[in-house]
């Protein structure tokens, strides 16, 4: 697989993009305690880390490759996760 086909199936994942959601609604729930940005950080590199440790074991990519571009995928899904969370807030009282 190209890094373009590898990023593509990272994007595309709805278990990926799920873990981003809850990350993000977890965030909002503990901000006051944990703060915002440490907790969005650690979390995206967790996503990154733990999905090609468990599920792409016998997927033929490289580790470091995956967790690589599990890590911009993680962010391109976190920015538009939150960006969806910004016009929520804004449109509710």
């Amino acid at each position: 697989m190209t890094n373009s086909e590898i990023l593509l199936a990272q994007l595309t994942d709805p278990f990926r993009l799920g873990l981003l959601v809850a990350l993000v609604v977890t965030m909002l729930r503990t901000e006051a305690v944990t703060g915002r940005w440490v907790p969005l950080a650690l979390g995206v590199l967790f996503v990154a880390f733990i999905l090609p440790s468990t599920i792409g074991a016998g997927s033929g990519v490289p580790f470091w490759t995956a967790v690589a571009l599990g890590v911009v995928a993680n962010l391109v899904l976190l920015a538009l996760v939150m960006a969806i969370r910004h016009l929520v807030l804004r449109i509710m009282p």
